[in-house]
Order: structure tokens, then sequence, then C-alpha cells
């Protein structure tokens, strides 16, 4: 049983075949799939996709390198739309993905940071916990955490030091691992996953971007997951199961979940398997989502 923190599943690379793409990651044993937005501007995608299927949960944020591309009521709609979903079927997991991306150039630091900051105060003023893009930006990222404050989150595609790591842990955050750790050069990244304490590590696919070693450069799906753990695993010198078990606990209890641990055994009842799967539904009307049910009872 595993939580993709990060899966833009409402990406056009999907178009043609959504619906199998989930059906492939309830049948791998994904139970959840964390769906950030990258501006208001594919908000509503965001949410049919969380409506349509049962393991999809929404996060609303702007982007920094959308910032450039909306204009100034992104703030106000971000706002709106928290107001208008958390008391819907469909209530947020997080505000996100926000944060700041100092890699690619020619974009407006100073809106990035103005932008990121009114997300934090947004996300502080809900209560919701926060999912950070911090590439080449770490630093500023939490020097702006520790001036505004969070209720915690996910550093998305953690790749800073182990210091930084430290500190994202003393805010109350946990950092996300991918398929970038199955590359046998990324050294810093594998070292990271291999020392850190359970207590700090959650899984992602970031899909389709970020494809894992084996992928070749090809899309990825959030159906990579279960491999994905397999390498953290092999990292760690343990088996899938105790990375199943600490990264889905740690997920649950960053983002707030209803139920703070669900056990996965070989015993478990074809029943069981779907009640502990049951925080996930938004509606009781199943429609689309029979299959993704059907997928997931046959999961043990």
């Amino acid at each position: 049983m595993l939580i993709d923190t990060h899966c833009h599943i409402d990406a056009a690379e999907f178009a043609g075949d959504r619906d199998a793409v989930v059906r492939a990651a309830a049948a791998a044993g994904i139970v959840a799939i964390v769906v950030p937005s990258v501006m208001p501007e594919n908000f509503a995608a965001v949410r049919v996709c969380c409506e349509r299927h049962v393991l999809c949960r929404p996060a609303y944020g702007t982007h920094p390198l959308r910032v450039d591309s909306t204009d100034e009521t992104a703030l106000g709609r971000l706002r709106a739309c928290l107001e208008r979903e958390m008391a819907g079927a469909h209530p947020p997991a997080a505000v996100g993905e926000i944060g700041l991306d100092f890699h690619v150039p020619g974009f407006d630091a100073a809106r990035q940071e103005r932008f990121f900051v009114e997300q934090l105060k947004i996300a502080r003023d809900f209560d919701l916990p926060v999912l950070l893009h911090i590439r080449r930006a770490v630093d500023a990222v939490l020097r702006q955490l520790r001036r505004i404050g969070a209720r915690g989150g996910i550093a998305h595609a953690f790749n800073g030091s182990r210091q930084q790591a430290d500190e994202f842990l003393r805010l109350g955050f946990r950092l996300g691992f991918g398929g970038a750790m199955s590359f046998p050069r990324a050294t810093r990244i594998r070292r990271l996953a291999s020392s850190l304490p359970r207590e700090a590590l959650v899984l992602e696919t970031d899909a389709p971007d970020i494809p894992p070693a084996w992928l070749e450069g090809g899309r990825n799906t959030p159906a990579e997951l279960l491999r994905i753990a397999d390498a953290l695993a092999e990292l760690r010198g343990i088996d899938r199961a105790e990375v199943e078990s600490f990264t889905t606990d740690n997920a649950v209890a960053v983002l707030g979940f209803r139920r703070q641990r669900f056990e996965r055994t070989e015993d478990s009842s074809r029943g069981q398997r779907i009640e502990d799967r049951r925080q996930f539904q938004r509606t009781e009307d199943r429609g689309q989502k029979t299959d993704e049910f059907a997928a997931l009872s046959r999961r043990v």
C-alpha cells in the first residue's frame, strides 16, 4: 500500500489513457494520488480528475514557473477556490504546488517570492499543509517558512543538503523522493534516501515527469511508485513492506488524512482491503470509480 504524494495526473500527457493509468496504479497497490495544480487555469482540471477517480486528492496553488503566466487575480482565485472546495465533497489535501525555482533563467524572482509568501499565508489561513517546489532555492524557501510559518507539508523532489533536510524536518515537513534516486550517478539523492530517518521520507512520482532510470526517458506514471519503493528499499537495505509502511504513515500524518494508520497484511480479506481504502472515496455515487475499487480489491 503506497501513496503517491505528487503526481500531475491531469496533465495533457495522460489525455488519451488517464482512466487506464489510474486503474493500473490501483492494481499496483497505490491507494492515493495527490494531484497538485500549477495555476488557477488548471484548478478545474484537477478537480475533475479527483471527482472521477477515487484515488485522487487535489491540491491548489500557483507553481513558481507559472507566476509570470497568470495575473494578479490568481491569489484571490486560490482563496476563493479553497473556500468553496473545503466545504465540498473533494476537499484539498494541501496548497500546492507552490514555492521558488531559481534554476530556470529569465523568470522574475521577486514576483515568484511574492506569490510564494502570499500563498503560504493563504495555506496558514486555511490550516492546510503545502507542497513545495524548491529547485535551486532551498535556503530561500526555508527562510520564508521560518518567517511566515506553515502547518507543514512536503518538500517535493528534495535534493538539498543534510543540514537543509534537518531544518525541513524541524519545521514539520517531510521530504519527497522519487525516480531520481534510481540513477546511480544521483549520489547526493541516493545518500540522503539511504541515511535520513524514516520519519523524513515520503514517495512521489511527479508523473509524467522525472521518469525513473528503467523508463529511459519515457512517460512516468503513478504505477511506477511500486518500483520506486523497491529502489528505496534497496538503498536502505530493507524490504519493500517496511518502505510501504513508513512512507504511507508519513504521508497520512503530514497530509492530515483521516485515518492515522493503514494495515496491509497477506491474509487481509477482500472486504477489509476495500474498507481500508474507503477514506479516499469522495462520493456515495461510485460511478466511474467502480473499476478502481475492483482493482484495489484484487490487491493483497
